[in-house]
């Protein structure tokens, strides 16, 4: 975490513009909340979407998308979840056990870092007042506990409000990728940060996730970070 916060925010904000929000870019886990997992599980998806703060990070320094990024595990506390969620603070995940969070402290963990991480992107985007959020996960090609491999190499989720999505998904779909609406869980089940920070105040929003193995280097990062920065563009434009 940087200066005991949960979150860092980078880049410029234009108002009007374009922004970027990373609930699952860290796999940090403070000193004083022992999970009891190995520490090579801090390295997979169940910790952290990989590959999404370096995306991110370009991103916000070469083509002007600012970014609100977490900088805490989701194991921590899910910040990509209602409060009230039964897996906020996940007991397992993807069949792995969590043993240090049964019977953890769920309030404090809401206070010290759910809480915290979300007025200050309600703050930031109240300042921002964006044209379009993106909403930057990951995902790996197969769950553990499924021997079914998604199909898509980008995937689009959303609830009620779907312009924005229908518009990237059809420019992804125009680089050649395989895109279409997430599986095996959609934004209508999942989407609780863009329901609380788009949905609810108007504001079109794009909830992207791309294949993790597509974004695990430096150089897949760049080249993802130009293709996303150019597809929301457009998405933007679309808009108007």
């Amino acid at each position: 975490m940087i200066d005991g916060r949960p979150f860092e925010q980078m880049g410029d904000v234009t108002r009007g513009g374009l922004v970027c929000v990373a609930d699952h870019a860290s796999n940090f886990v403070p000193e004083d909340v022992p999970l009891g997992i190995p520490d090579a599980l801090l390295d997979t998806h169940i910790a952290v979407d990989i590959g999404v703060n370096g995306v991110a990070a370009r991103m916000a320094r070469r083509h002007a998308i600012p970014a609100h990024l977490a900088t805490v595990s989701r194991l921590v506390v899910d910040l990509h979840r209602e409060e009230d969620h039964r897996n906020v603070v996940p007991t397992k995940s993807d069949g792995h056990l969590i043993p240090g969070n049964i019977g953890a402290n769920v309030e404090a963990r809401l206070e010290q870092y759910y809480r915290p991480y979300h007025k200050a992107l309600e703050e930031w985007l109240d300042a921002a007042q964006p044209k379009l959020i993106i909403s930057l996960h990951s995902f790996t090609p197969k769950l553990e506990t499924s021997d079914e491999e998604r199909p898509w190499e980008v995937a689009l989720l959303h609830n009620q409000d779907d312009r924005a999505a229908r518009h990237a998904i059809r420019l992804f779909g125009e680089q050649g990728l395989t895109v279409g609406d997430n599986e095996p869980y959609s934004g209508v089940e999942l989407n609780a940060t863009m329901n609380r920070h788009a949905e609810a105040h108007g504001h079109y929003y794009c909830a992207i996730e791309v294949r993790q193995d597509l974004i695990a280097t430096r150089a897949d990062q760049a080249r993802w970070a130009t293709m996303i920065a150019d597809v929301v563009g457009r998405v933007a434009l679309a808009l108007d």
